[in-house]
């Protein structure tokens, strides 16, 4: 049986939160509630709609891509100046390519959708130690970024 994390996952003050999760397509779900929880808490209620969307996509890349069997998927939600960082972590060192589906296919948009509601303000590093980090910023304003 897999261990749902913390509510509200690690607090550092009031201006980050690190959670790590199975990497399982559920925990896709519960990342998104918890970003809107946090929002939410933060008064950013205005960035729910496309962070969601973000860390959605994100999430699902690091689960059915960068999986590692036995490591945890990591997320880390950023308060900034008007908006947030969202940070998923895996222990896969591939990185994420943007692709250009046909109209039939029915995967490979996640990236494009992100590009999109970034407005192109987000990225891959390494990490330390072993696999990737993704991070993208979504901001109220977007000349902030």
């Amino acid at each position: 049986m897999q261990q749902v994390p913390p509510r509200g996952g690690v607090r550092d003050g009031a201006s980050v939160v690190t959670t790590r999760w199975p990497s399982s397509p559920r925990s896709v779900g519960q990342a998104r509630h918890l970003l809107e929880e946090t929002l939410n808490d933060w008064g950013l209620a205005g960035l729910v709609e496309p962070a969601v969307l973000v860390i959605s996509e994100l999430m699902t890349n690091a689960v059915v891509h960068g999986r590692v069997p036995g490591r945890r998927v990591e997320t880390r939600v950023i308060r900034l100046a008007g908006g947030v960082r969202i940070e998923v972590h895996d222990a896969n060192g591939k990185r994420p390519e943007m692709r250009q589906p046909s109209e039939d296919d029915e995967w490979g948009r996640g990236l494009a959708l992100v590009q999109e509601l970034t407005r192109g303000c987000w990225g891959v590093n390494t990490r330390q130690g072993v696999g990737k980090l993704v991070w993208a910023q979504v901001a109220a304003d977007p000349s902030r970024r």
